[in-house]
């Protein structure tokens, strides 16, 4: 991404449903438009992890899937020209990489396979300004207490690991799960708070 200073428009773009990243960046202060995927696109397809692919890899590459994604969407919509972010969250346990769960026995495996054990969380976030991208990569570190099967059962009731990378979310009732965290706690929620910000200077938003 190129350095050279110039005028950014007031706001940007971000390429996800999630509410949690919209209220990270609201957090940051700084103003954005939801630039989602329509009925056209196949945007889970994106996050097909592909045989024997390292999670960062992984991470990685589904990450600047979704900013080529977002960045034609915008060109198709003839939306006004605004930096656009994307990002992306995996959970992994060793090279296994643990993506949303399927349904709820899915869901009640991956919690299976994490509990009493330390995963990583990773989360790659990329920004385009227009005439370029950059990106950057979190890399969190999160223990589990061992968990009875009635705990793991009575969440997955819940409905709260459903849509959630690794079956859970850092900011709900899964937090009383959560022995030690070792890195970025909005990168576990799904932006890195830090990174995303040098992301956003970087491209010469100011806020």
């Amino acid at each position: 991404m190129s350095g050279s200073a110039r005028a950014m428009p007031g706001f940007i773009y971000l390429a996800s449903q999630s509410p949690r990243r919209a209220q990270l960046l609201d957090q940051l202060g700084v103003a954005h438009r939801p630039l989602l995927a329509g009925d056209d696109e196949d945007a889970e397809a994106l996050e097909a992890a592909r045989p024997g692919e390292a999670p960062a890899t992984y991470v990685r590459r589904v990450t600047a899937l979704k900013l080529d994604a977002a960045m034609a969407r915008l060109a198709r919509r003839g939306l006004p020209a605004a930096p656009v972010l994307c990002a992306d969250t995996t959970v992994a346990l060793g090279r296994t990489i643990l993506g949303k769960p399927e349904h709820a026995d899915d869901a009640q495996r991956m919690l299976v396979l994490l509990a009493g054990r330390t995963h990583r969380v990773l989360t790659a976030v990329a920004l385009h300004d227009g005439r370029g991208s950059d990106a950057a990569l979190s890399v969190s570190r999160v223990r589990f207490a061992p968990l009875a099967a009635t705990r793991i059962a009575a969440y997955v009731a819940s409905g709260e690991p459903l849509g959630k990378a690794g079956a859970y979310a850092v900011q709900g009732r899964a937090a009383a799960f959560i022995e030690h965290i070792s890195g970025s706690y909005s990168g576990i929620m799904g932006l890195p708070m830090f990174e995303t910000a040098q992301l956003l200077r970087d491209a010469g938003l100011r806020f």
